[in-house]
């Protein structure tokens, strides 16, 4: 249990968590270029954390240009088992009104200008994406929530949309007929590229507004999302702070992430060429090098 190390990275409004004194802030480059932002490494109740600004702090990297591939890899080399990502989203139901979080259990992936597989040259993998966030650190998210009293859905489908505009009325109404109760533009390719890493992922997002299918909310208005943001992000902090102490109580040694690449590389032994390892050798090393 000792080895397990747990990962938070910030959406929307949640930018660093102050609160925590003991802090390293760590450059980190990857093959892949470098992550969003310095990665704070910190403790709380003696457990090592790993804490990473989305879109970094004073939030100036646009959704689709977060380098995903960094981040992931960045956290890897921290020698990071489980992510949990907490994101601002809008609602597609009534019953998801700003302030609710949900944990997320399903994504619809409509993002499409985005580098989404460490695998795009040589050699081949394809990881199973079925069940895309992992059972027992959602049951952490679970609990880190409920002890704050904070009013929330477990499960739930995420439409992972481009943007950075907001949706039309048209696509709204037609991810509504789809079922999915929350739409975001963050968490897709970071929850697959998390898989090909095999880390564990779950998915907190945090409704703050209804997007414009709603008669009454049309208008999606940045400054009304951020004042539900900052009432969000408290939250989230104090839910943060819960997750850290129980995670690990959550771990499940038999989740599918953990040896997911042991069944995913179809390349050929002798077309994966030394130069391609090296620079997987983060995410994929343990299957690569064997």
């Amino acid at each position: 249990m000792a080895n397990n190390k747990l990962a938070i990275i910030g959406g929307s409004g949640l930018y660093d968590v102050e609160e925590f004194k003991d802090r390293e802030l760590l450059d980190i480059n990857t093959p892949w270029g470098k992550p969003s932002d310095q990665i704070l490494k910190t403790s709380y109740d003696k457990k090592e954390v790993y804490f990473l600004p989305r879109h970094g702090k004073g939030h100036f990297i646009s959704p689709s240009n977060i380098n995903f591939r960094a981040n992931i890899d960045a956290l890897k080399q921290l020698n990071v088992t489980d992510i949990v990502s907490v994101s601002a989203v809008g609602s597609l139901k009534d019953d998801l009104p700003p302030g609710k979080f949900v944990i997320i259990d399903q994504f619809i992936d409509r993002t499409f200008a985005r580098n989404k597989t460490f695998f795009d040259e040589e050699i081949v993998a394809h990881v199973s994406m079925a069940h895309p966030t992992s059972k027992g650190l959602m049951n952490a998210c679970e609990d880190a929530i409920k002890k704050e009293g904070i009013d929330y859905q477990r499960g739930g489908t995420y439409v992972v949309m481009e943007g950075p505009q907001f949706s039309t009325l048209a696509e709204s109404n037609l991810y509504r007929s789809w079922k999915a109760d929350v739409i975001g533009m963050t968490n897709m390719p970071e929850a697959k590229l998390a898989r090909e890493a095999e880390i564990r992922y779950a998915s907190v997002s945090m409704v703050t507004d209804y997007d414009c299918w709603h008669p009454d909310h049309e208008n999606v208005d940045v400054q009304q999302v951020i004042k539900v943001l900052l009432d969000n992000t408290s939250k989230a902090k104090s839910m943060i702070k819960n997750l850290i102490v129980n995670f690990e109580s959550h771990v499940d040694p038999n989740d599918p992430t953990n040896n997911c690449l042991d069944v995913a590389i179809i390349t050929s032994p002798e077309k994966r060429s030394k130069k391609t390892k090296e620079k997987l050798n983060t995410v994929a090393g343990r299957v690569l090098n064997k």
